[in-house]
């Protein structure tokens, strides 16, 4: 976890010191290289170690491998000193106070005054560990929760003692959202703290209740995933993700620390007892909840500890659910049924609703906290309370005093006072609950809720695949809004139409959204109907239309920004490559992918990925020009994704001077003040000009790389058909090498080779494929 956290502070910029312990004995490999225990390879080794595993492991923790440069290795005797220079120490070691007291009494006598000092404890008392401690020392501490994989997990718990200086904590949490870019929640120091807390005592009840109620680990999962707001990983595939050894420890931090009816059910059912005892600790040990065996999954059956073929519920309430549009529709469709899916997932739910009630005060001040504590630690669409809210408050309270539980008195007063939910919605602004009355959500203002702004200003112009939206200051904001944001002409109008608006009234356009990705590509399914009815018109007509907008975004007369994030594939990194600008996601999947269905991009990608790459050559210094377009095209063929949006800048779908924001929240904010800034700077669009290809030579040269891979069986036939047909476009036809050509010529040879692409059946075969089983065919 330390090393975790040293990872997502290198992605950010800034340099770490890595400290661990000193080995007490040498391993084999440096006694055979001659080295002592005095040797500082040798001291530093643990966490030099744990420093080279960085770029190992999955998922990755570093968004690029250069990041680990600024991550240096050192030791918990020889570096003590060197703390006069940090500003900020985090304590990660082993899970023992007297340990963690002893590591803080060094840190103590070695920090410079005013540096700030943090634990990421999950369980520990964060006073305990300030007792004793300078005066300066246990003002500036505090608890620092990060959520693991610190890359990945939104949440970080915050955790203040009595001695916590208000202005540290301030800083931190500010810190911790605009730098960090974290989701940060401010809780009490109890066992746990929020999300801990109550997630595990959720997912122990759902164990308990598929043992009471006769279900299979299958059915629960099937059921307490996403059809409830939960992640696809639901109960049991969480637990093998996370580590039965990890999880025991979690909820083992409770039970030692309360008592009664809360006590027990913390306490590990026998059969979880047994799976540990084997080392049956989920994906870490190959086995858990689920074995995997070939192509199938195997569930555990927790009476015989025997795997078993996998079972999921199905229901008529989960075939309802599927209808219901929304997930609080889908959970009230199905908590309130008879049948075995409402009466486990009402049986599950309904303990989490009031222990996170009884709770409140103890691990938070406000439901506030702990539904967002919920929704960045564990991935639930919906907090504890905001879920009440969808299954109906009056009712569901009404019917857990029939079942004989005591609901606690807050909410009881709160129904006395006529407040019949958590939250409400007043002329586009959410309140929340909060002794005996409605408080605002004051959000970061560097946070824009596209949902906010439509319900209070209304939209520009929109149409079934986008809207255009006021974002204020002069800005306008263009969002796709159709399925998955697949491109269609819907879109494509909308583009055109947004680009004449900003250019007559506004002084920036920016493309972005809050959807679950930027853009998956192109309507793969409208252009798969209109190839197997042979519209190949139609087809030329749409992609023109395409390539149209995309220079219409290039040469814009105002600064038009892209802000992708999570996947921006195919038509979505088409659709950024020509703007003025593009405002990354640090979590940006970026790449033309048309390979995989068949096809090559057709809407300028081609073109304008290795423009972006001539354009990153020094200025006036020669390069080889079959080198740019040899790199473009394995780009291209192989349909590399970026992992990241720093990846996304060393494969040159992002330029030195294109911007990558840390906190996703902030991301539209970002991109608004890139494009005020372009605006106020006195932008002008770019110049045509043309672009030097490699020709024939280039284009045999390009060919000879792939012909080997087809002779080696690494690619198949159909395979080299597209590659020659990638060649052709990115070398510029048939002419001589170092010609310079116009785009539209470039743009007229993609048009050419996607739509002859397009007409082939085995092209046509990748597509459906891919809208029938989601991943490409190597046909």
């Amino acid at each position: 976890m330390g090393s975790g956290i040293a990872a997502h502070l290198a992605n950010i910029g800034i340099p770490t010191l890595l400290l661990d312990i000193v080995p007490r004995e040498l391993s084999e490999d440096e006694k055979k290289k001659g080295l002592t225990l005095e040797n500082k390879q040798v001291r530093n080794r643990i966490s030099q170690t744990a420093k080279l595993k960085l770029l190992k492991q999955k998922p990755a923790p570093l968004t690029a491998k250069k990041n680990l440069a600024l991550i240096e290795a050192g030791n918990l005797e020889d570096d003590w000193e060197r703390l006069k220079d940090i500003d900020w120490v985090i304590e990660v070691v082993v899970e023992n106070l007297e340990v963690k007291k002893n590591v803080f009494s060094k840190v103590d006598q070695y920090r410079k005054p005013g540096s700030i000092i943090s634990s990421n404890t999950s369980g520990i008392s964060i006073e305990a560990m300030a007792e004793g401690r300078s005066e300066d020392f246990q003002k500036n501490f505090l608890g620092t929760h990060f959520f693991n994989p610190p890359r990945y997990l939104k949440l970080l718990e915050v955790i203040p003692t009595q001695f916590t200086d208000p202005e540290v904590l301030s800083f931190m949490k500010q810190f911790g959202e605009d730098i960090l870019g974290k989701g940060v929640v401010e809780a009490k120091d109890t066992p746990n703290f929020i999300a801990n807390r109550i997630g595990t005592y959720g997912l122990l009840v759902t164990v308990r209740e598929m043992l009471e109620g006769g279900y299979s680990v299958g059915e629960v999962d099937s059921v307490t995933g996403p059809m409830i707001g939960r992640p696809k990983s639901a109960t049991f595939r969480t637990l093998d993700v996370v580590g039965l050894d990890t999880f025991s420890h979690v909820a083992k931090n409770v039970y030692d620390q309360v008592d009664g009816a809360e006590k027990e059910v913390f306490q590990l059912p026998d059969f979880m007892k047994k799976m540990l005892d084997q080392g049956w600790l989920g994906s870490k040990s190959g086995q858990g909840f689920f074995l995997k065996k070939g192509k199938e999954i195997l569930e555990l059956n927790p009476e015989t500890l025997e795997y078993e073929e996998r079972k999921k519920l199905k229901t008529a309430s989960t075939e309802l659910s599927k209808q219901a549009k929304g997930v609080p529709a889908k959970m009230k469709a199905l908590v309130y049924s008879e049948d075995r899916a409402g009466q486990l997932l009402w049986n599950v739910l309904k303990p989490v609703l009031l222990y996170s009630a009884e709770l409140l005060g103890d691990i938070a001040d406000d439901i506030l906290a702990i539904d967002q504590a919920m929704k960045w630690g564990f991935g639930w669409s919906m907090g504890p309370f905001e879920t009440w809210d969808a299954i109906g408050l009056e009712k569901s309270v009404a019917r857990m005093e029939k079942e004989g539980h005591t609901v606690p008195q807050w909410i009881k007063d709160m129904a006395d006072k006529g407040f019949t939910s958590f939250y409400k919605q007043e002329a586009g602004e959410t309140s929340y609950y909060s002794n005996g009355e409605y408080k605002e959500i004051t959000e970061n203002p560097k946070v824009i809720n596209l949902k906010k702004i439509k319900q209070q200003n209304g939209v520009i112009k929109k149409n079934s695949g986008a809207s255009l939206i006021d974002i204020g200051d002069g800005i306008a904001l263009l969002e796709f809004t159709s399925p998955n944001n697949a491109i269609g002409l819907d879109i494509i109008q909308m583009i055109n139409y947004a680009v004449d608006e900003v250019e007559a009234n506004y002084k920036g356009l920016v493309i972005g959204n809050q959807g679950k990705n930027f853009c998956v590509g192109a309507n793969i399914a409208m252009m798969l109907m209109e190839a197997q009815d042979d519209n190949i018109f139609e087809l030329d007509m749409v992609i023109s239309q395409f390539q149209k907008a995309m220079l219409k975004i290039k040469y814009s007369a105002k600064p038009v920004v892209a802000a992708p994030f999570n996947m921006a594939l195919g038509g979505g990194a088409e659709v950024c490559l020509p703007a003025a600008h593009i405002q990354a996601s640090t979590e940006t999947y970026m790449g033309l992918v048309e390979v995989g269905v068949g096809l090559i991009p057709g809407g300028g990608g081609t073109k304008e990925l290795y423009y972006k790459h001539l354009k990153s050559m020094p200025q006036g210094v020669e390069f080889d020009l079959q080198k740019v377009a040899n790199k473009v095209f394995e780009a291209v063929a192989m349909a590399k994704v970026s992992t990241s949006g720093d990846e996304a800048r060393e494969n040159n779908f992002l330029s030195f001077a294109d911007g990558i924001s840390v906190n996703p929240d902030h991301l539209l904010y970002d991109a608004k003040q890139a494009a005020l800034s372009l605006y106020e700077a006195g932008y002008t669009a770019p110049a045509r000009v043309k672009i030097p290809v490699v020709g024939e030579t280039g284009y045999a040269a390009l060919l000879l790389g792939a012909e080997s891979m087809r002779l080696t069986g690494f690619i198949s036939d159909h395979d080299m058909c597209i590659a020659k047909k990638l060649a052709y476009v990115l070398a510029g036809g048939k002419v001589p090498y170092g010609t310079e050509v116009d785009e539209q010529y470039l743009l007229d040879l993609e048009k050419e080779a996607f739509l002859s692409l397009i007409a082939l059946p085995k092209s046509q075969q990748r597509m459906q494929h891919m809208l029938l089983k989601g991943k490409p065919l190597r046909n």
